[in-house]
């Protein structure tokens, strides 16, 4: 029953962890590879664009480092001093990547856009800058459909689309990957049209503007990310059809009559703080009860997704909760 409980959420089988670090891996090499890319091209082309998505490939590239600390140091179980274990360790050093993207992608690309708007400079060597952002457009493209062929299993686990997934999944390295990739595949397009525009009609100014749309652009998603991991921090109650199924399999076991009071709350990817105010079945005097309770909460602590599992006994006269 324990597994059946969490199944409905975010499965944290070894599987999964290892398909989000190959992930992570995946978007962090071509990241690098890209990066370098562009920098060069920047050089060569003076363009304002390309000089915003080499800060935004820099950026993502640091990014997935923070996000590769944020997978190991997760992964630790809870001892004595951290009695709710390092799950929330994802979601901290996830907002450090969110704030990397913002500062070192957003607002390098917005500040170089304004600075090319007040003092424009002519590009070249147009045909460079094509080629650079085509393949970082391919090698974005693999990271991307590596992210998406994740969410794609893992929402489809959950009968969800992968949309809500994304959104809502308590895994902060996939979310993160997907919307950075997506924003990248979106800042390369932009690029592409700014430089185009700045060679056909001999202005610097469409240049220095997508420049900006990039910044602006990565900031949305920086400020997206920042809030999902904000709200993972404070404290991410599960989705409702998931708080009843998990009601409705509670119920199902023979040892309990009804429950009063559930709570589910994340304390890390796929990891879950359960407490509930329960009627066991049967009429044991105190001690009896209270060995029951206990067991129960150690066979619901026996799946890897249920951190802790805390059961107090309910009252005759509260309300039951219905599934």
């Amino acid at each position: 029953m324990a597994g059946e409980v969490v199944a409905t959420e975010s499965p944290r089988e070894s599987k999964q962890v290892d398909q989000s670090l190959l992930t992570v891996l995946i978007a962090f090499l071509a990241n690098v590879l890209i990066a370098i890319a562009k920098s060069v091209a920047a050089v060569i082309t003076s363009s304002a664009s390309m000089v915003a998505e080499a800060a935004h490939s820099w950026a993502d590239a640091g990014n997935e480092i923070f996000l590769l600390i944020a997978d190991r140091r997760s992964e630790r179980g809870r001892d004595s001093e951290h009695p709710m274990g390092f799950g929330r360790e994802a979601y901290v050093w996830s907002m450090f990547a969110a704030f990397g993207l913002f500062t070192a992608g957003a607002v390098v690309s917005i500040w170089h856009g304004v600075q090319q708007l007040i003092e424009p400079e002519e590009a070249s060597n147009f045909l460079v800058a094509y080629v650079v952002l085509g393949i970082a457009f391919v090698l974005e493209g693999v990271s991307f459909t590596q992210a998406t062929l994740q969410a794609r299993r893992m929402a489809a686990q959950l009968d969800r689309s992968v949309k809500d997934y994304i959104l809502n999944t308590s895994n902060p390295t996939l979310r993160a990957v997907f919307a950075e990739d997506a924003a990248a595949l979106i800042g390369i397009t932009i690029a592409s049209i700014g430089i185009a525009l700045h060679q056909v009609t001999g202005s610097a100014t469409p240049d220095a503007i997508g420049s900006i749309l990039v910044g602006l652009l990565l900031a949305v998603v920086a400020v997206f990310l920042i809030d999902r991991n904000r709200r993972f921090l404070v404290g991410e109650e599960v989705r409702p059809e998931v708080r009843q199924d998990v009601l409705r399999k509670l119920l199902d076991r023979p040892d309990i009559d009804r429950i009063t009071y559930l709570h589910l709350e994340f304390v890390g990817p796929g990891r879950l703080y359960l407490v509930a105010s329960v009627d066991m079945a049967g009429n044991d005097v105190e001690h009896s009860l209270a060995v029951r309770l206990r067991q129960v909460e150690r066979e619901l602590e026996e799946h890897e997704n249920i951190e802790e599992a805390v059961l107090t006994l309910a009252t005759p006269d509260e309300r039951s909760l219905l599934p």
